[in-house]
Protein backbone atom coordinates (compact mmCIF):
# COMPACT_ATOMS: atom_id res chain seq x y z
CA UNK A 1 0.00 0.00 0.00
CA UNK A 2 2.59 2.25 0.67
CA UNK A 3 4.66 1.81 -2.65
CA UNK A 4 0.97 2.56 -4.59
CA UNK A 5 0.81 5.62 -2.59
CA UNK A 6 4.21 6.79 -3.33
CA UNK A 7 3.59 6.55 -6.71
CA UNK A 8 0.01 7.82 -6.95
CA UNK A 9 1.76 11.03 -5.15
CA UNK A 10 4.95 10.89 -8.02
CA UNK A 11 2.02 10.97 -10.82
CA UNK A 12 0.07 13.64 -9.11
CA UNK A 13 3.57 15.80 -9.20
CA UNK A 14 4.19 14.80 -12.63
CA UNK A 15 1.22 15.48 -13.79
CA UNK A 16 1.39 19.32 -12.01
CA UNK A 17 4.82 19.78 -13.37
CA UNK A 18 3.36 18.80 -16.69
CA UNK A 19 0.28 21.74 -16.35
CA UNK A 20 2.95 24.40 -15.74
CA UNK A 21 4.57 23.35 -18.16
CA UNK A 22 2.34 23.63 -20.72
CA UNK A 23 0.45 26.77 -19.01
CA UNK A 24 1.39 30.36 -20.32
CA UNK A 25 3.97 32.54 -19.15
CA UNK A 26 2.42 35.05 -16.37
CA UNK A 27 4.41 38.23 -16.47
CA UNK A 28 4.38 40.03 -13.36
CA UNK A 29 2.41 43.69 -13.15
CA UNK A 30 4.78 46.20 -14.31
CA UNK A 31 6.92 47.96 -11.78
CA UNK A 32 6.12 51.28 -13.74
CA UNK A 33 2.42 51.24 -14.40
CA UNK A 34 0.89 53.98 -17.03
CA UNK A 35 0.22 57.10 -16.03
CA UNK A 36 -0.92 60.01 -18.44
CA UNK A 37 -1.65 63.32 -17.75
CA UNK A 38 -3.08 66.03 -20.31
CA UNK A 39 -0.58 69.05 -21.92
CA UNK A 40 0.04 71.60 -21.62
CA UNK A 41 0.41 72.32 -17.45
CA UNK A 42 0.77 75.52 -17.83
CA UNK A 43 0.31 78.49 -20.43
CA UNK A 44 3.45 81.51 -20.90
CA UNK A 45 5.42 79.67 -18.18
CA UNK A 46 9.75 78.75 -19.80
CA UNK A 47 12.28 77.12 -17.83
CA UNK A 48 9.29 74.90 -15.67
CA UNK A 49 10.43 72.93 -12.20
CA UNK A 50 8.53 70.79 -10.82
CA UNK A 51 9.40 69.42 -6.78
CA UNK A 52 7.88 66.46 -5.05
CA UNK A 53 8.10 67.16 -1.73
CA UNK A 54 7.17 64.74 1.20
CA UNK A 55 4.38 66.93 2.32
CA UNK A 56 3.00 65.41 -0.74
CA UNK A 57 2.97 68.32 -2.41
CA UNK A 58 4.21 69.38 -6.32
CA UNK A 59 6.11 72.64 -6.19
CA UNK A 60 5.85 74.19 -9.55
CA UNK A 61 7.98 77.29 -10.40
CA UNK A 62 8.63 78.77 -14.04
CA UNK A 63 9.77 82.27 -15.99
CA UNK A 64 7.15 84.60 -16.53
CA UNK A 65 7.18 86.18 -20.03
CA UNK A 66 7.72 89.80 -17.72
CA UNK A 67 10.93 88.82 -16.22
CA UNK A 68 10.01 90.12 -13.25
CA UNK A 69 9.21 87.80 -10.48
CA UNK A 70 9.52 84.27 -9.11
CA UNK A 71 5.83 82.37 -8.72
CA UNK A 72 5.18 79.00 -7.03
CA UNK A 73 2.13 76.69 -7.31
CA UNK A 74 1.15 73.99 -5.41
CA UNK A 75 -1.06 70.89 -5.83
CA UNK A 76 -1.31 66.91 -4.81
CA UNK A 77 -0.92 66.22 -8.09
CA UNK A 78 0.98 66.99 -11.18
CA UNK A 79 -2.53 67.99 -13.20
CA UNK A 80 -3.79 69.94 -10.10
CA UNK A 81 -1.03 72.43 -11.34
CA UNK A 82 -2.93 73.50 -14.07
CA UNK A 83 -5.31 75.30 -11.90
CA UNK A 84 -4.04 75.95 -8.94
CA UNK A 85 -3.49 79.37 -7.82
CA UNK A 86 0.08 81.53 -8.01
CA UNK A 87 2.06 83.37 -5.51
CA UNK A 88 4.36 85.85 -6.10
CA UNK A 89 7.07 84.83 -3.35
CA UNK A 90 9.78 87.79 -4.93
CA UNK A 91 9.85 90.62 -7.11
CA UNK A 92 12.98 92.01 -8.86
CA UNK A 93 14.62 95.06 -7.74
CA UNK A 94 13.98 98.41 -8.34
CA UNK A 95 17.67 99.38 -9.21
CA UNK A 96 21.30 97.43 -9.14
CA UNK A 97 21.76 93.74 -9.69
CA UNK A 98 18.62 91.58 -9.12
CA UNK A 99 16.54 94.14 -11.30
CA UNK A 100 15.94 92.35 -14.24
CA UNK A 101 15.60 89.30 -16.84
CA UNK A 102 14.69 86.84 -13.82
CA UNK A 103 14.99 83.73 -15.02
CA UNK A 104 15.07 79.74 -14.74
CA UNK A 105 13.99 79.32 -10.97
CA UNK A 106 14.49 76.56 -9.64
CA UNK A 107 12.96 74.96 -5.64
CA UNK A 108 14.53 72.66 -3.52
CA UNK A 109 14.36 71.82 -0.16
CA UNK A 110 17.42 71.06 1.46
CA UNK A 111 18.48 70.37 5.48
CA UNK A 112 14.95 71.63 6.09
CA UNK A 113 14.44 74.89 5.00
CA UNK A 114 13.42 76.21 1.23
CA UNK A 115 15.73 77.40 -1.59
CA UNK A 116 15.01 78.68 -4.63
CA UNK A 117 18.40 79.40 -7.49
CA UNK A 118 17.85 81.59 -10.21
CA UNK A 119 19.22 83.97 -12.91
CA UNK A 120 18.74 87.77 -12.37
CA UNK A 121 20.76 90.76 -14.82
CA UNK A 122 21.14 94.39 -13.39
CA UNK A 123 18.91 97.57 -14.07
CA UNK A 124 21.71 99.11 -15.83
CA UNK A 125 22.84 95.94 -17.65
CA UNK A 126 20.30 93.66 -18.22
CA UNK A 127 22.69 91.07 -19.72
CA UNK A 128 24.83 91.10 -16.69
CA UNK A 129 23.39 87.58 -15.83
CA UNK A 130 24.33 86.24 -12.38
CA UNK A 131 22.68 83.07 -10.01
CA UNK A 132 21.43 83.81 -6.74
CA UNK A 133 19.91 82.18 -4.13
CA UNK A 134 16.43 82.67 -2.24
CA UNK A 135 16.40 80.73 1.36
CA UNK A 136 12.87 79.97 2.83
CA UNK A 137 11.67 79.52 5.90
CA UNK A 138 8.52 77.22 6.27
CA UNK A 139 6.53 74.34 6.23
CA UNK A 140 4.77 75.94 3.25
CA UNK A 141 7.01 77.65 0.90
CA UNK A 142 4.34 79.92 -0.77
CA UNK A 143 3.81 81.78 2.95
CA UNK A 144 7.32 80.96 3.69
CA UNK A 145 9.58 83.67 5.00
CA UNK A 146 12.30 84.57 2.40
CA UNK A 147 15.77 86.01 2.32
CA UNK A 148 18.51 86.89 0.17
CA UNK A 149 21.35 84.67 0.31
CA UNK A 150 23.25 86.63 -2.73
CA UNK A 151 25.00 85.76 -5.72
CA UNK A 152 26.63 82.54 -5.91
CA UNK A 153 30.26 83.13 -6.95
CA UNK A 154 32.02 81.33 -9.48
CA UNK A 155 34.94 81.43 -11.02
CA UNK A 156 34.97 83.97 -13.35
CA UNK A 157 32.44 87.56 -12.81
CA UNK A 158 30.70 86.67 -16.08
CA UNK A 159 27.23 85.21 -17.52
CA UNK A 160 26.02 82.59 -15.77
CA UNK A 161 22.46 81.06 -15.08
CA UNK A 162 20.72 77.79 -14.67
CA UNK A 163 21.81 76.79 -11.02
CA UNK A 164 20.82 73.33 -9.92
CA UNK A 165 21.82 71.05 -7.17
CA UNK A 166 21.53 67.51 -6.70
CA UNK A 167 23.40 64.46 -4.52
CA UNK A 168 25.66 61.52 -5.69
CA UNK A 169 26.65 59.48 -2.61
CA UNK A 170 26.13 62.02 -0.06
CA UNK A 171 27.80 64.75 -2.27
CA UNK A 172 25.95 67.86 -2.82
CA UNK A 173 27.35 69.34 -6.64
CA UNK A 174 25.91 72.53 -8.14
CA UNK A 175 25.87 72.28 -12.11
CA UNK A 176 25.08 75.49 -14.18
CA UNK A 177 25.93 77.27 -17.64
CA UNK A 178 28.68 79.75 -17.82
CA UNK A 179 30.23 82.24 -20.59
CA UNK A 180 33.95 81.08 -20.16
CA UNK A 181 35.97 84.85 -21.25
CA UNK A 182 38.55 83.38 -23.59
CA UNK A 183 36.26 81.10 -25.83
CA UNK A 184 33.98 82.48 -28.33
CA UNK A 185 30.83 80.93 -27.56
CA UNK A 186 27.79 81.65 -25.63
CA UNK A 187 27.58 79.09 -22.42
CA UNK A 188 29.34 75.76 -21.38
CA UNK A 189 28.59 73.50 -18.39
CA UNK A 190 29.69 73.74 -15.23
CA UNK A 191 30.00 71.20 -12.14
CA UNK A 192 31.57 72.08 -8.54
CA UNK A 193 31.21 70.77 -5.08
CA UNK A 194 28.72 72.98 -2.37
CA UNK A 195 30.37 73.70 0.98
CA UNK A 196 26.63 74.75 1.67
CA UNK A 197 23.42 75.61 -0.38
CA UNK A 198 24.47 79.07 -1.85
CA UNK A 199 28.23 78.13 -2.12
CA UNK A 200 30.11 76.24 -4.35
CA UNK A 201 33.39 75.16 -3.21
CA UNK A 202 36.51 73.64 -4.96
CA UNK A 203 37.64 74.49 -8.81
CA UNK A 204 34.58 73.98 -10.82
CA UNK A 205 34.95 71.48 -13.80
CA UNK A 206 33.87 71.95 -17.45
CA UNK A 207 31.62 69.08 -18.46
CA UNK A 208 30.30 70.19 -21.95
CA UNK A 209 31.36 72.61 -24.62
CA UNK A 210 28.78 73.33 -27.44
CA UNK A 211 30.97 71.93 -30.44
CA UNK A 212 28.12 70.08 -32.61
CA UNK A 213 26.38 70.77 -35.36
CA UNK A 214 22.78 70.63 -33.37
CA UNK A 215 24.37 72.69 -30.01
CA UNK A 216 25.67 75.49 -31.96
CA UNK A 217 22.60 76.27 -34.50
CA UNK A 218 21.90 80.33 -33.64
CA UNK A 219 24.01 80.83 -30.61
CA UNK A 220 26.93 78.12 -29.33
CA UNK A 221 24.44 76.87 -26.21
CA UNK A 222 25.13 74.21 -23.26
CA UNK A 223 22.65 75.57 -20.83
CA UNK A 224 19.56 74.34 -18.13
CA UNK A 225 21.27 70.79 -16.82
CA UNK A 226 18.80 68.49 -14.59
CA UNK A 227 19.90 65.38 -13.22
CA UNK A 228 18.20 62.07 -13.28
CA UNK A 229 19.55 58.73 -11.28
CA UNK A 230 19.20 55.43 -11.77
CA UNK A 231 21.03 52.02 -11.96
CA UNK A 232 24.27 53.35 -10.79
CA UNK A 233 23.97 56.02 -13.54
CA UNK A 234 23.68 60.06 -13.19
CA UNK A 235 22.28 61.29 -16.26
CA UNK A 236 22.63 65.14 -16.90
CA UNK A 237 20.10 66.26 -19.53
CA UNK A 238 20.87 69.70 -21.05
CA UNK A 239 19.97 72.42 -23.37
CA UNK A 240 21.43 73.62 -26.79
CA UNK A 241 21.13 76.28 -29.72
CA UNK A 242 18.61 78.86 -29.28
CA UNK A 243 15.66 79.05 -28.06
CA UNK A 244 13.73 78.94 -31.05
CA UNK A 245 12.90 75.41 -32.92
CA UNK A 246 16.40 74.75 -32.98
CA UNK A 247 16.11 74.06 -29.04
CA UNK A 248 16.70 70.47 -27.87
CA UNK A 249 18.32 68.37 -25.13
CA UNK A 250 21.69 66.92 -25.47
CA UNK A 251 22.87 63.94 -22.58
CA UNK A 252 25.47 63.39 -20.32
CA UNK A 253 26.17 60.51 -18.84
CA UNK A 254 28.40 59.14 -15.29
CA UNK A 255 28.56 56.23 -13.13
CA UNK A 256 27.88 57.37 -10.15
CA UNK A 257 31.25 55.93 -8.90
CA UNK A 258 33.00 57.55 -10.62
CA UNK A 259 34.76 61.26 -10.13
CA UNK A 260 32.48 63.91 -11.47
CA UNK A 261 34.31 66.77 -11.10
CA UNK A 262 36.47 65.00 -14.07
CA UNK A 263 35.09 65.66 -17.36
CA UNK A 264 36.47 62.28 -18.66
CA UNK A 265 33.93 60.59 -16.41
CA UNK A 266 31.29 61.52 -18.56
CA UNK A 267 30.18 60.59 -21.71
CA UNK A 268 28.22 62.85 -24.44
CA UNK A 269 25.85 62.34 -26.64
CA UNK A 270 26.55 62.54 -30.32
CA UNK A 271 22.92 63.77 -31.08
CA UNK A 272 20.22 65.41 -29.09
CA UNK A 273 17.70 63.03 -27.11
CA UNK A 274 14.60 65.62 -27.77
CA UNK A 275 14.14 67.62 -30.25
CA UNK A 276 11.05 69.22 -32.20
CA UNK A 277 8.88 67.24 -33.89
CA UNK A 278 6.69 68.54 -36.62
CA UNK A 279 4.38 65.23 -36.79
CA UNK A 280 3.14 66.79 -33.39
CA UNK A 281 3.46 70.35 -33.40
CA UNK A 282 6.30 70.65 -31.12
CA UNK A 283 8.71 72.90 -31.08
CA UNK A 284 11.92 74.02 -29.48
CA UNK A 285 11.50 71.48 -26.35
CA UNK A 286 13.94 72.25 -23.51
CA UNK A 287 15.48 73.26 -20.44
CA UNK A 288 13.98 70.01 -18.70
CA UNK A 289 13.48 69.35 -14.88
CA UNK A 290 13.13 65.94 -13.30
CA UNK A 291 9.78 64.53 -11.25
CA UNK A 292 8.02 61.64 -10.24
CA UNK A 293 4.62 60.58 -10.44
CA UNK A 294 1.64 60.91 -7.91
CA UNK A 295 2.15 56.93 -6.80
CA UNK A 296 6.60 56.95 -6.86
CA UNK A 297 6.56 54.72 -9.61
CA UNK A 298 7.23 56.84 -12.80
CA UNK A 299 9.58 59.38 -13.75
CA UNK A 300 8.40 62.07 -15.36
CA UNK A 301 10.07 64.93 -17.92
CA UNK A 302 9.04 68.20 -17.28
CA UNK A 303 10.22 70.81 -20.01
CA UNK A 304 8.71 73.79 -22.45
CA UNK A 305 8.06 74.12 -25.88
CA UNK A 306 6.04 76.09 -28.59
CA UNK A 307 3.00 75.20 -30.35
CA UNK A 308 4.68 76.66 -33.22
CA UNK A 309 7.69 76.62 -35.70
CA UNK A 310 7.91 80.24 -36.81
CA UNK A 311 8.90 83.24 -34.53
CA UNK A 312 8.20 86.67 -35.24
CA UNK A 313 11.61 89.01 -33.75
CA UNK A 314 13.63 87.35 -30.57
CA UNK A 315 12.42 84.22 -29.06
CA UNK A 316 12.92 85.81 -25.77
CA UNK A 317 10.11 88.12 -26.59
CA UNK A 318 7.60 85.26 -27.80
CA UNK A 319 5.72 84.63 -24.48
CA UNK A 320 4.14 81.48 -25.69
CA UNK A 321 6.44 78.76 -24.05
CA UNK A 322 4.76 76.25 -21.99
CA UNK A 323 4.82 73.56 -19.68
CA UNK A 324 4.51 70.25 -20.66
CA UNK A 325 4.88 66.93 -19.01
CA UNK A 326 5.46 62.88 -20.24
CA UNK A 327 6.44 59.92 -18.57
CA UNK A 328 10.27 58.85 -19.06
CA UNK A 329 11.10 55.23 -20.51
CA UNK A 330 13.71 53.11 -19.92
CA UNK A 331 15.76 51.41 -22.04
CA UNK A 332 17.27 48.01 -21.75
CA UNK A 333 20.60 49.27 -21.28
CA UNK A 334 19.37 51.34 -18.53
CA UNK A 335 19.43 54.60 -20.44
CA UNK A 336 16.86 56.92 -20.60
CA UNK A 337 14.89 57.34 -23.56
CA UNK A 338 12.37 60.45 -24.09
CA UNK A 339 10.96 59.82 -26.90
CA UNK A 340 9.41 62.68 -28.91
CA UNK A 341 7.31 65.86 -27.26
CA UNK A 342 4.09 64.56 -27.75
CA UNK A 343 0.90 66.23 -28.93
CA UNK A 344 -1.43 68.15 -26.78
CA UNK A 345 -3.78 66.44 -24.98
CA UNK A 346 -3.85 63.48 -23.10
CA UNK A 347 -0.17 61.53 -23.18
CA UNK A 348 0.24 58.09 -24.81
CA UNK A 349 0.92 54.93 -22.89
CA UNK A 350 2.80 51.87 -24.05
CA UNK A 351 1.52 48.09 -24.02
CA UNK A 352 3.55 45.48 -22.98
CA UNK A 353 2.81 41.76 -23.62
CA UNK A 354 1.75 39.60 -20.40
CA UNK A 355 3.26 36.59 -21.69
CA UNK A 356 6.03 38.14 -23.06
CA UNK A 357 7.05 40.99 -20.64
CA UNK A 358 9.73 42.54 -22.62
CA UNK A 359 7.76 43.05 -25.95
CA UNK A 360 5.58 45.96 -26.60
CA UNK A 361 3.32 46.44 -28.86
CA UNK A 362 4.26 49.14 -31.82
CA UNK A 363 3.87 49.23 -35.09
CA UNK A 364 6.11 49.13 -37.44
CA UNK A 365 5.67 49.84 -41.40
CA UNK A 366 2.38 50.41 -40.07
CA UNK A 367 1.60 46.52 -39.34
CA UNK A 368 1.42 46.19 -35.33
CA UNK A 369 3.33 43.63 -33.47
CA UNK A 370 5.08 43.27 -30.21
CA UNK A 371 8.87 44.08 -30.11
CA UNK A 372 11.39 43.81 -27.74
CA UNK A 373 14.10 46.87 -27.58
CA UNK A 374 11.58 49.44 -29.58
CA UNK A 375 13.90 52.20 -29.19
CA UNK A 376 12.45 54.27 -31.17
CA UNK A 377 9.95 54.75 -28.28
CA UNK A 378 7.10 56.71 -30.28
CA UNK A 379 6.52 53.75 -32.80
CA UNK A 380 5.50 52.06 -29.31
CA UNK A 381 3.26 54.80 -27.65
CA UNK A 382 -0.30 55.15 -28.27
CA UNK A 383 -2.77 57.45 -27.11
CA UNK A 384 -5.94 55.76 -26.10
CA UNK A 385 -9.09 58.67 -26.87
CA UNK A 386 -12.60 58.22 -26.98
CA UNK A 387 -13.80 55.49 -29.51
CA UNK A 388 -14.16 57.04 -32.99
CA UNK A 389 -17.26 54.88 -33.19
CA UNK A 390 -18.72 56.36 -29.94
CA UNK A 391 -21.22 54.23 -27.68
CA UNK A 392 -18.69 53.87 -24.87
CA UNK A 393 -15.50 52.53 -26.88
CA UNK A 394 -12.07 53.85 -26.82
CA UNK A 395 -9.62 54.08 -29.99
CA UNK A 396 -5.61 53.62 -29.97
CA UNK A 397 -4.03 56.55 -31.76
CA UNK A 398 -0.38 57.10 -32.35
CA UNK A 399 1.94 59.07 -30.64
CA UNK A 400 4.08 59.61 -33.64
CA UNK A 401 1.75 59.56 -36.32
CA UNK A 402 -1.88 61.62 -34.58
CA UNK A 403 -4.83 61.05 -36.79
CA UNK A 404 -3.54 57.13 -37.40
CA UNK A 405 -5.13 54.76 -35.62
CA UNK A 406 -5.16 50.97 -34.92
CA UNK A 407 -7.48 49.34 -37.05
CA UNK A 408 -8.31 45.96 -38.15
CA UNK A 409 -8.59 44.67 -41.56
CA UNK A 410 -9.12 40.97 -42.63
CA UNK A 411 -8.95 40.69 -38.83
CA UNK A 412 -4.77 41.84 -39.08
CA UNK A 413 -4.00 45.15 -37.11
CA UNK A 414 -2.71 47.77 -38.81
CA UNK A 415 -1.86 51.55 -37.94
CA UNK A 416 -4.01 53.77 -41.01
CA UNK A 417 -4.88 57.18 -40.96
CA UNK A 418 -8.76 57.52 -40.56
CA UNK A 419 -10.34 58.39 -43.45
CA UNK A 420 -13.51 59.76 -41.74
CA UNK A 421 -15.94 56.73 -42.79
CA UNK A 422 -18.08 54.79 -40.72
CA UNK A 423 -16.17 51.54 -41.60
CA UNK A 424 -13.06 53.11 -40.08
CA UNK A 425 -14.33 54.04 -37.04
CA UNK A 426 -16.21 50.82 -36.77
CA UNK A 427 -13.02 48.93 -36.95
CA UNK A 428 -10.24 51.58 -35.00
CA UNK A 429 -12.93 51.08 -32.11
CA UNK A 430 -12.25 48.52 -29.31
CA UNK A 431 -14.20 48.37 -26.31
CA UNK A 432 -11.58 47.91 -23.22
CA UNK A 433 -12.16 45.22 -21.14
CA UNK A 434 -10.33 44.06 -18.01
CA UNK A 435 -7.24 41.86 -18.77
CA UNK A 436 -8.46 38.35 -20.09
CA UNK A 437 -5.51 36.65 -18.15
CA UNK A 438 -4.84 39.16 -15.56
CA UNK A 439 -7.70 41.87 -14.22
CA UNK A 440 -5.12 43.53 -13.59
CA UNK A 441 -3.94 44.08 -17.12
CA UNK A 442 -6.36 44.88 -20.09
CA UNK A 443 -7.80 43.17 -23.58
CA UNK A 444 -9.13 45.06 -26.64
CA UNK A 445 -12.53 43.63 -27.78
CA UNK A 446 -13.39 44.52 -31.23
CA UNK A 447 -16.37 46.62 -31.77
CA UNK A 448 -17.55 45.67 -34.78
CA UNK A 449 -17.48 42.06 -34.14
CA UNK A 450 -17.70 41.19 -30.41
CA UNK A 451 -15.77 38.10 -29.05
CA UNK A 452 -12.63 39.16 -31.33
CA UNK A 453 -9.73 40.34 -29.28
CA UNK A 454 -6.74 42.57 -29.89
CA UNK A 455 -3.89 39.40 -29.50
CA UNK A 456 -0.85 38.69 -30.51
CA UNK A 457 -0.06 35.37 -33.14
CA UNK A 458 3.51 34.81 -34.07
CA UNK A 459 4.19 38.19 -32.56
CA UNK A 460 1.83 39.98 -35.09
CA UNK A 461 -1.25 41.74 -33.54
CA UNK A 462 -4.48 40.49 -35.16
CA UNK A 463 -8.62 40.41 -34.22
CA UNK A 464 -9.44 37.12 -33.02
CA UNK A 465 -11.84 34.75 -31.03
CA UNK A 466 -10.27 33.73 -27.63
CA UNK A 467 -11.06 30.66 -25.96
CA UNK A 468 -7.87 28.58 -24.40
CA UNK A 469 -5.53 30.24 -21.56
CA UNK A 470 -3.06 30.84 -24.43
CA UNK A 471 -5.30 32.81 -26.34
CA UNK A 472 -6.58 34.80 -22.98
CA UNK A 473 -2.87 35.78 -22.60
CA UNK A 474 -2.31 36.44 -25.88
CA UNK A 475 -4.98 39.08 -25.61
CA UNK A 476 -3.82 40.78 -22.35
CA UNK A 477 -1.31 43.73 -21.86
CA UNK A 478 -0.23 46.00 -19.72
CA UNK A 479 -0.34 49.41 -19.43
CA UNK A 480 2.98 51.03 -19.15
Amino acid sequence: MRRIAVRLLLAALMAFATCLASAPARAAVPDSPAVTYTNPIAEKRADPHIFKHTDGYYYFTATVPEYDRIVLRRATTIQGLKTAPETTIWTKHASGVMGAHIWAPEIHFIDGKWYVYFAAGATNDVWAIRMYVLEGTGANPLTATWTEKGQIRTQWESFSLDATTFVVNGVRYLAWAQRDPSVNNNTDLYLAKMANPWTITGTPVMLSRPTYSWETVGYKVNEGPAVIQRGGKVFMTYSASATDANYCLGMLTASAGANLLSQASWDKSPTPVFASSAATGQYGPGHNSFTVSEDGKSDILVYHDRGYKDISGDPLNDPNRRTRVQKVYWNADGTPNFGIPVADGVTPQRFSSYNFPDRFVRHYDYRARIEANVTKLADSQFRVVPGLAGSGTVSLESANFPGHYLRHENFEVWLRKNDGSAQFASDASFRQRAGLADPAGVSYESHNYPGRYVRHWEYLLNVQAVSTATDRADATFYGQ
